[in-house]
């Protein structure tokens, strides 16, 4: 009797550990996937932060760029008027 009391001590949580553990077994490849998603995006979203920041060193030298050539307008201006 004492064998079967000992058996269903042990073996009752080894079981509910089993049944506990079996969802995320199963779901460890979509998991897997969406890590490997995950770190795509990631390397996509650094690709365009990389992008976003040469447009904006762009947009800078275009607007030094535009206020040279105003300034240039107004001295010319001033020349005629």
């Amino acid at each position: 009797m004492l064998i079967w009391i000992v058996l269903a001590v042990v073996l009752l949580p080894l079981v509910v550990l089993a049944l506990a553990v079996r969802p995320v077994l199963t779901r460890l490849p979509q998991l897997r996937r969406a890590a490997v998603a995950l770190q795509r995006r990631a390397s996509e979203a650094e690709a365009l932060r990389e992008t976003a920041e040469a447009l904006q060193q762009r947009a800078e030298g275009i607007q030094t760029r535009l206020d040279t050539a105003q300034r240039h307008m107004m001295v010319i201006k001033a020349k005629r008027g």
